[in-house]
């Protein structure tokens, strides 16, 4: 609320201070949205897997491989 207070309304002139109720409701909209309420933050399980799967792919590729796999993907965000 204080990082709030001191930061947001010198950067957006039109919006006010918070209060501590709508500090909280603010907090438990953001975890709700970015971060859910297990705990620990980061990735879990099942992305935590896809991304070993992922390390595991690229070592197993060859140089050429791996070289082409960098470009199809280049060219993919250059598209957008």
């Amino acid at each position: 609320m204080t990082l709030w207070n001191y930061v947001i309304p010198a950067v957006v002139p039109d919006v006010s201070a918070l209060n501590y109720w709508q500090a909280v409701c603010l907090l438990v909209l953001c975890r709700l949205l970015f971060g859910g309420f297990k705990g620990g933050g980061g990735m879990r399980g099942g992305q935590q897997w896809r991304g070993q799967q992922w390390r595991q792919k690229m070592a197993n590729m060859t140089d050429e491989e791996r070289a082409k796999f960098k470009e199809a993907w280049l060219e993919r965000c250059r598209k957008k």
